[in-house]
């Protein structure tokens, strides 16, 4: 089922938000909120709250552009690219979202047409640490090694930002690159250690190189920084498991050597 239906404007959310109608709660409080959410990795909620945003104005880019990075988020590229084309109707000529229709068409393997749209964005001086995080998305589904220039683009654009840092960890996650998504995550905990995702995540990358050990204290720290994450405890429980394959494997290797 598309996610249209979902996303269009009205009272369908009403049940989600039993307060929408109190004054205080408008286009700010729900923008606001859904940058925490995006902030906490929890993309559903992000882009119902973006949804709500564009209840009070329609007219607001950015939630618009959020809408579509929660979407690339969710893994859900075609109704990425589909939310973007909607979008541009609207605003054509809007950096970010020209970017982040880039990031979608390169996910789903149209390589030319991504590029063209990153071109785009720049063009629009667009000149934003996502556009540079978008470009260089956009050259790894490439597999140009420019993208590096772009990511270095991107943390220099948002100095010490862990939020910048850690989208950057996770694209390069996404491509597999585990040893500098690994680099990245590690900067991005030191710039915001109370977080228990960025703990979360920097464990799954030191467990995707092999760093068992140092991934268990990531995932417990994850754990005792937010001990209502069923992610942190399903994490060690996977690590447990993984952990306990890999040495019963030893085992019958050394017997039968």
């Amino acid at each position: 089922m598309s996610r249209f239906n979902s996303l269009e404007f009205g009272e369908q959310f009403d049940d989600q938000f039993p307060q929408q109608r109190e004054p205080i709660k408008g286009e700010a409080f729900y923008l606001a909120e859904a940058r925490s959410a995006f902030e906490n990795a929890n993309f559903e909620q992000g882009l119902r709250l973006y949804s709500k945003v564009l209840e009070f104005n329609p007219e607001n880019a950015s939630a618009w552009t959020g809408q579509v990075r929660m979407l690339i988020e969710l893994g859900e590229f075609r109704e990425a690219k589909l939310w973007a084309d909607k979008a541009l109707e609207r605003f054509p000529h809007e950096p970010e979202l020209l970017a982040a229709k880039a990031v979608a068409l390169g996910r789903s393997g149209d390589l030319q047409g991504a590029l063209a749209f990153s071109d785009a964005s720049i063009e629009e001086r667009g000149d934003t640490p996502y556009i540079w995080l978008a470009r260089g998305d956009v050259l790894m589904a490439r597999e140009e090694t420019r993208a590096d220039y772009c990511f270095e683009k991107a943390l220099l654009l948002a100095p010490r930002d862990w939020f910048t840092t850690w989208l950057a960890g996770r694209i390069r996650f996404y491509y597999h690159q585990f040893a500098l998504a690994l680099k990245l995550l590690q900067q991005a905990v030191e710039w915001n250690a109370t977080h228990f995702l960025l703990w979360l995540e920097l464990g799954r990358c030191q467990q995707a190189v092999g760093l068992v050990g140092l991934a268990q204290h990531s995932f417990l720290q994850a754990q005792q920084l937010n001990p209502s994450s069923e992610q942190a405890t399903e994490a060690l429980a996977d690590l447990s498991t993984t952990s306990l394959g890999s040495r019963v494997r030893g085992w019958w290797r050394r017997i039968f050597s």
